[in-house]
């Protein structure tokens, strides 16, 4: 009886402590969520992944652009004359950024169903368009159209041949992307040539 007398408090007490945190927890679970708690990420698909790598290669691209002053626009490695290269014939800077341009609405133009603009008549782009500012605005002009094509990918039509092209939907998407790459490289030759870095290159220079 004595044993019982002492259990009986016990058990008493321990309920009680354990009852107001088990009140608690159901509590937590039946109030809706937090502003924090309903913010979270959603899953990548198949477009936000595309529209991440178009952003990063035009980034890079824009920033170069802007990084090149306006007066070696039209600067070429030809005009170096280094013994023993041949850079005869080679784009400008400028052709170079209007050719990646030109590019992306040839490439990206078949995902959305919108005309290249008639103002393009092959890969090095617009004649017309000589300053500086013309160029960029063209330049990131171009990379919207990028973004509006990778928003038109899904799972479901993305190994999809858009119109006559013999590409999947897919591959255009990401060879826009590479092809703008291969003339990063090249813009980023011309700068240095300049002695100017590249933008992205100057936080591993400091």
């Amino acid at each position: 009886m004595k044993q019982l007398r002492i259990f009986l408090p016990l058990a008493v007490l321990i309920f009680t402590l354990a009852a107001p945190a088990h009140s608690a927890k159901n509590a937590a679970a039946a109030s809706p969520p937090t502003p924090q708690q309903s913010q979270q990420p959603s899953a990548p698909t198949i477009a936000s992944a595309l529209d991440r790598e178009i952003s990063g290669v035009e980034k890079q691209i824009v920033d170069a652009a802007e990084a090149m002053p306006e007066d070696k626009y039209n600067f070429s490695p030809e005009t170096l004359n280094i013994p023993g290269a041949d850079y005869k014939g080679v784009r400008t800077f400028a052709v170079q950024v209007k050719h990646v341009a030109a590019s992306n609405y040839f490439i990206w133009s078949p995902l959305t169903g919108d005309k290249v603009p008639e103002s393009i008549k092959d890969g090095n782009g617009p004649e017309n368009l000589k300053t500086k500012a013309d160029i960029i605005k063209f330049l990131k002009e171009s990379f919207a159209l990028g973004h509006k094509a990778a928003a038109s990918l899904t799972t479901e039509n993305m190994l999809q041949n858009p119109g006559n092209s013999k590409s999947t939907r897919l591959r255009l998407a990401t060879f826009g992307v590479a092809h703008a790459f291969d003339h990063y490289g090249q813009m980023v030759e011309y700068l240095r040539m300049n002695g100017i870095v590249p933008p992205a290159s100057r936080a591993k220079s400091d």
